[in-house]
C-alpha cells in the first residue's frame, strides 16, 4: 500500500528544506572565509606555516565529517562548553569544507601561467595587489566548477536528524 502525499508531508519537507538551506548557507560562507585564509597561508612565504597548514588539511580531509560533528558537539561539552546544535553543525561543516575549498582554490591559483605572475611583478605590484588584481580573478574562473561541485557534496553530506520519519 502506498502512502498518500498530503499537506503534512509537504510541511515536513519544507521544514527540512529550511534547515538544509540555512545550514548550507552558513557552512559554505564559513568554509569560504576559512578556506581563503588557509589558501593564503598555504601559498605564503613562511615555510613552517605552509607545513602546518598542509598537515591541518591532511588531518581534516582524512577524518570523516561525522567525526568532526561529534568532536565539536560532544568534545566541547566535555570541557563545559554548551554548544547549540546549529552552531556545532555550522562550525564542523565550515572546518571540514574549508580544507577542501583551500585545496580546490590552491589548484586554481597554481593553474595560472607563470607569465601572469612575472608580468604582475614586472609592473612592480606588491604580493597583495598581485593576488587581488591579477591572479585571483583568473583563478576564480577556473575554480567555479569544482567549488560548485563541492557545494553539492556538502549538501549531500548532511546527516539526517533522528526522530524525523523517512518519506
Amino acid at each position: 500500500m502506498f502512502r498518500s502525499f498530503g499537506l503534512n508531508e509537504f510541511l515536513l519537507l519544507a521544514e527540512g528544506l529550511k534547515w538544509t538551506a540555512g545550514l548550507t548557507a552558513l557552512a559554505f560562507a564559513g568554509s569560504c572565509v576559512l578556506g581563503l585564509a588557509i589558501l593564503l597561508c598555504r601559498t605564503g612565504a613562511l615555510r613552517p606555516l605552509r607545513w602546518g597548514i598542509e598537515i591541518w588539511i591532511q588531518v581534516i580531509q582524512g577524518t570523516p565529517l561525522l567525526g568532526h560533528l561529534f568532536l565539536v558537539f560532544f568534545g566541547l561539552a566535555l570541557f563545559g562548553v554548551d554548544v547549540p546544535r546549529w552552531l556545532a553543525a555550522a562550525v564542523a561543516l565550515s572546518i571540514y569544507g574549508s580544507a577542501f575549498l583551500a585545496e580546490i582554490w590552491r589548484g586554481a591559483v597554481e593553474a595560472i601561467p607563470q607569465g601572469q605572475w612575472e608580468a604582475s611583478r614586472a609592473l612592480g605590484m606588491r604580493s597583495y595587489h598581485e593576488l587581488r588584481l591579477v591572479i585571483l580573478p583568473q583563478a576564480l574562473t577556473i575554480a567555479i566548477p569544482p567549488t560548485v561541485g563541492f557545494l553539492v557534496q556538502l549538501i549531500k553530506a548532511f546527516p539526517r536528524p533522528k526522530g524525523r520519519p523517512r518519506i
